[in-house]
């Protein structure tokens, strides 16, 4: 105990002199001008005010920071943020995202929207992240606003707006280990309020772990996908974009070995069969708002379809005991009302109503056929207003509740295979429903455009469903979760706003917590529900330019996640660490650009990042576990007018870690996380 509150106490130390000297600063006079960092100034999507001033912990990820950190993959962004993790599954079928020790390996916790239409499942968080604009993550529960599986926080995904940018771009990169990348993009303009864009990229790497027992790589990976939008303002207030993106996947996956526990040593990857996961995804979207006298609204219509095949040797050894094929189909109709008061006022208000639609099939073949029909629906009402110069002048007071409802059903039957038949042997068909309320209380005191202090109350929900793997009738279905967030914090700047960031603390009180397991004697894994758990930590972002051509970035996330009363069978786990929770995540970095002008080379622009993660463990247990690593990543661009040119290298000192676990038939596996790569990419514009 000791020891967190002195992390605390340092933290605290070091952050708050530089808010306090903030706080009382004379305002600048006309003669000084004011130094803001990189696009930092950027409006929320759903409560239209600046990032600074949300009561939230809050962290942005800009264009410039995506090209100078070379992230070009959504798991690249793992301990970037604070308190972000993304464990690397071994294909795109999962994608589990954790924050603030709040996730799961099989249902979403946090959200994720892109251009402000919402992605429900797992396998499709993995998106391609070409022609991204900037990337928002929002921690702690978000579901006054956003909805169901927001526990943990949301993360919203903008792309580039045509009437924004034009012109042509194609990019080139080709590195180790096969990776190439071709991707090319037009900007243009009907009019001054008429725009569009189209864009594709293709992808392949030829594996990076090679399979010991077929000799060729276990994990190669070939993607295409294309997109396009049309974007639109007119003079009597109607503005409306469009969008439509198509990705397919093709990758070999899941190269895991055998781990020596006793040792920490990864066998090499060793199975008979060829493993490898499909997926073509379909999202298009229609946003449209209409700005009356006093309000605006809007409109936001989502469509995604999923098609996807896993073909997987489950046993992950030389013996042909157990290939796996599952397939699942899957469309999901989204609908979301808002209207919402202009800014400027005093009283600020949003309502809002939202609705889902969501179809989805799954096969599961093994020794028998199990067939899986899981349609399901959601309606939701919500509200949020925020009262400015509440008691004190420059107190604001936010309240927020929602409603939901959803329910979901579940056709299971299972097949007896033989030579020239099959045969139906067990048939369920059951429906679940939920409803819940979600509040939330904010106080902030906002000192000026930059400085700003929070505390915040918020009710966390995760909806309950149905497994898709069971050993037992009462195993079939998991219960919500649920949890109070307590969190405070603050934002400052100072030095003329050379130097500024973000601060937070927080407590969250979680009930019946959705736990991962394996299912008895069977392949596949199952949820059930935990008792009581605890998730508690700090937050610390800084930004800085210490000169004109220097950006620097520190980035830091503490978190301590407990069972408090947790028992599974004949074990009891309270008081062991949840999986997959690092206790720390940092991130150092920087980036510095020399104005050349010369006849080769206008500028060079260096950037080089540290990312570490911290001590986690992989199973309830707490007998696997990965300890602390860092990862150093660099790169050089050579900027002459509209050709880049850029060198650039991942994982420099060649760090080895575990990536990803788990437990089947008694035996322990794991996955390597990716050695080190480095490549060229070229670009340019027109």
């Amino acid at each position: 105990m000791m020891k967190r509150m002195k992390v605390y106490a340092f933290l605290g130390a070091l952050v708050f002199p530089s808010y306090l000297l903030a706080a009382v600063t004379v305002p600048d006079s006309t003669s000084r001008k004011s130094v803001m960092l990189d696009e930092v100034v950027v409006t929320s999507y759903k409560e239209k005010k600046t990032l600074r001033e949300v009561p939230a912990s809050i962290s942005l990820i800009s264009l410039g920071d995506l090209n100078k950190k070379n992230l070009v993959d959504f798991k690249e962004l793992s301990s970037y943020i604070p308190n972000l993790f993304l464990p690397d599954y071994g294909s795109k079928l999962t994608s589990p995202i954790y924050i603030r020790g709040i996730g799961s390996k099989l249902t979403p916790s946090v959200g994720l929207y892109v251009d402000g239409i919402p992605f429900f499942d797992k396998s499709v968080f993995d998106f391609d992240m070409n022609e991204v604009n900037r990337v928002e993550v929002l921690r702690g529960p978000q579901g006054t606003l956003y909805g169901r599986n927001t526990m943990g926080g949301i993360i919203n995904v903008y792309t580039k707006n045509p009437l924004d940018y034009q012109g042509l771009t194609y990019k080139q990169m080709v590195g180790n280990y096969g990776q190439t990348q071709f991707s090319g993009s037009y900007y243009g303009k009907l009019s001054d309020r008429v725009g569009y864009a189209v864009s594709s990229r293709y992808k392949h790497n030829d594996g990076f772990f090679v399979n010991a027992y077929t000799g060729s790589e276990a994990d190669n990976l070939n993607q295409i996908s294309t997109k396009g939008k049309i974007q639109w303002k007119t003079e009597s207030g109607w503005d409306g974009v469009f969008s439509v993106n198509y990705e397919y996947t093709d990758q070999g996956g899941y190269p895991y070995g055998l781990l020596d526990n006793t040792t920490g040593q990864i066998s090499d990857v060793n199975y008979n069969a060829y493993s490898s996961y499909r997926q073509g995804v379909l999202t298009s979207g229609l946003s449209m708002s209409y700005s009356f006298d006093d309000f605006v609204l809007k409109s936001v219509t989502g469509y995604q379809n999923l098609d996807d095949r896993q073909a997987i040797d489950q046993d992950f050894t030389a013996e042909a005991k157990a290939f796996v094929i599952q397939t699942q189909k899957q469309n999901q109709f989204s609908q979301e009302l808002e209207m919402r008061s202009k800014d400027g006022k005093r009283f600020t208000w949003l309502n809002g109503l939202f609705g889902f639609y969501q179809t989805g099939k799954r096969m599961v073949l093994y020794t028998t056929q199990k067939d899986y029909d899981e349609p399901s629906y959601g309606l939701a009402a919500y509200h949020q207003s925020t009262l400015k110069d509440f008691l004190l002048k420059k107190l604001s007071l936010t309240v927020g509740a929602r409603f939901d409802y959803e329910k979901a059903k579940q056709d299971y039957i299972v097949w007896k295979l033989s030579a020239d038949q099959k045969e139906q042997t067990t048939r369920l068909n059951d429906s679940e429903s939920f409803t819940q309320f979600t509040p939330k209380v904010s106080l902030q005191y906002q000192f000026d455009a930059s400085n700003m202090i929070y505390a915040t109350t918020t009710r966390g929900y995760k909806t309950g469903g149905f497994n898709i793997s069971f050993s037992t009738e009462d195993e079939r279905t998991y219960s919500p979760e649920y949890s109070w967030n307590y969190e405070v914090g603050g934002r400052f700047s100072a030095f003329n706003n050379r130097l500024y960031g973000d601060l937070a603390l927080f407590y969250i009180d979680w009930r019946n917590q959705q736990i991962s397991h394996a299912v008895a004697n069977k392949t596949g894994s199952m949820l059930t529900n935990a008792g009581k758990s605890y998730s508690k930590g700090v937050e610390l972002s800084l930004n800085a330019r210490p000169a004109d051509m220097l950006n620097l970035q520190f980035t830091y996330g503490y978190t301590e996640a407990k069972f408090r009363e947790y028992q599974y069978g004949d074990a009891d786990y309270s008081g062991n660490y949840i999986p997959y929770v690092p206790q720390q995540t940092l991130m150092l970095g920087g980036d510095y650009t020399w104005n050349l002008s010369a006849r080769y080379v206008d500028r060079l622009i260096f950037s080089a990042q540290y990312t570490a993660t911290g001590r986690h463990y992989w199973n309830d247990s707490n007998d696997v576990r990965q300890g602390f690593y860092g990862i150093l990543n660099g790169k050089l661009s050579a900027v002459k007018r509209n050709l880049t040119v850029d060198l650039w290298i991942k994982n420099a000192a060649s760090k080895e870690y575990m990536a990803y676990f788990f437990q089947t038939s008694g035996k322990y596996f794991a996955q390597k996380g990716k050695p080190l790569t480095f490549g060229t990419t070229i670009s340019f514009t027109l």
